[in-house]
C-alpha cells in the first residue's frame, strides 16, 4: 500500500473495531503489500485492510469459516465479533484472530509442505464457484498487452512477458493434468508462523488448477515434501507464476511497496528460467 494511503487505512481499522467494541488505542503494522495486515491493542485482533474496489473479502470469510470446519490450516476470524466485512472511507477491513509469531519465524519445509497437503486435502471437499488459474494469467497478459496499463514497460520486456504467459500457460493446460481447489498464492507471506504450526492467509486469491500451480509459489524445497509433483509441470508453473507477478509490478496502479524494483529483477529471473529450461516463447 502507497505510503500516503496507509494513515487513512489505520484509520479505517480503528474505526471498524471501535464501532464493535474492541478497545483500541494503537495500531502496528505487521506487514505492508498491496494490503495492510495490522495488529490492533490492546484488544490484540489483526485487522487486514484493502482498497475497496474489487475486492472479494466477503468470498474470503467463507471460505475461512468453512476449511477451519473441516480441521484444515487456515487462520481464524476474531472470535469476539460477528464475521463480516465493514467498509470505512473507501476500505473494507475485515477482523483476525492475531496469532504470536512462532520461534524461528522461518517455516520449515516439511511443515510448509505438510500444511499445504492439508490445505489441499480440505479445499478438495468443498464446492465453491472460482476462477480458473488461466482467468489470473489473462489478467496478467491483458495488462502486459496494454501500453496504457504499463506506460513504463520496454518493448522488449513486453513481448517476453507476453510470450511467456501464453506459451507456458498453452503448455500446462495441454497437459491435461488433474486440478482441484488452490489457494491461488501460498507463498511465505501469506503464512503464519504459529506454536499450532504453519497456518495460510489470504484466501481470495483462491482459483482451481493442478496443485503444482500453488507449489510454485513456495520456496523450491517445500515441494520435497509434498507427495506425486510433476517436476515437468511444476517447473513450467514456477516460470508461468513468475511471469505473472513480474507483470502486476509493472501496473501503474500497482501499490506493492518497491514494486518497481521487484518487476526489474524478476524480469532478469524469468530471462535466466527460460534459459535454463531451453524453452522457446517466440511461438
Amino acid at each position: 500500500m502507497q505510503a500516503s494511503e496507509v494513515p487513512r487505512a489505520v484509520a479505517a481499522a480503528l474505526s471498524a473495531a471501535s464501532s464493535l467494541d474492541l478497545t483500541v488505542d494503537d495500531a502496528i503494522v505487521v506487514h505492508d503489500s498491496n494490503k495492510l495486515s495490522l495488529r490492533l491493542l490492546p484488544c490484540d485482533v489483526l485487522a487486514r485492510v484493502a482498497p475497496a474496489e474489487h475486492q472479494v473479502a466477503q468470498f474470503e470469510i467463507e471460505l475461512a469459516q468453512r476449511l477451519a470446519e473441516s480441521g484444515s490450516p487456515v487462520a481464524a476470524l476474531d472470535p469476539r465479533v460477528e464475521p463480516g466485512v465493514y467498509e470505512r472511507d473507501g476500505y473494507v477491513v475485515t477482523l483476525w484472530t492475531y496469532y504470536e509469531p512462532a520461534t524461528p519465524h522461518e517455516v520449515l519445509p516439511a511443515d510448509y509442505g505438510n500444511a499445504l497437503k492439508r490445505l489441499h486435502a480440505g479445499m478438495r471437499t468443498l464446492d465453491v464457484p472460482t476462477p480458473h488459474f488461466t482467468d489470473r494469467v489473462e489478467q496478467a497478459q491483458q495488462l502486459v498487452a496494454s501500453r496504457d496499463r504499463t506506460p513504463t514497460l520496454a518493448d522488449a520486456d513486453r513481448e517476453l512477458l507476453g510470450n511467456t504467459l501464453r506459451s507456458v500457460r498453452r503448455a500446462i493446460t495441454e497437459r491435461g493434468t488433474a486440478e482441484q481447489l488452490l489457494h491461488g498464492e501460498p507463498h511465505p507471506g501469506n503464512v503464519l508462523t504459529t506454536k499450532n504450526g504453519p497456518l495460510f492467509i489470504d484466501l481470495e486469491t483462491c482459483c482451481r488448477g493442478p496443485v503444482e500451480f500453488d507449489l510454485a509459489h513456495a520456496p523450491d524445497d517445500v515441494s520435497e515434501h509434498y507427495p506425486g509433483v510433476d517436476r515437468g509441470l511444476l517447473r513450467a508453473c514456477r516460470i508461468l507464476v513468475l511471469a505473472m507477478i513480474t507483470a502486476w509490478r509493472w501496473d501503474r496502479e500497482d501499490q506493492f511497496p518497491n514494486g518497481r524494483r521487484l518487476g526489474t529483477e524478476w524480469l532478469c529471473q524469468t530471462r535466466a528460467a527460460l534459459d535454463r529450461n531451453g524453452l522457446d516463447t517466440g511461438s
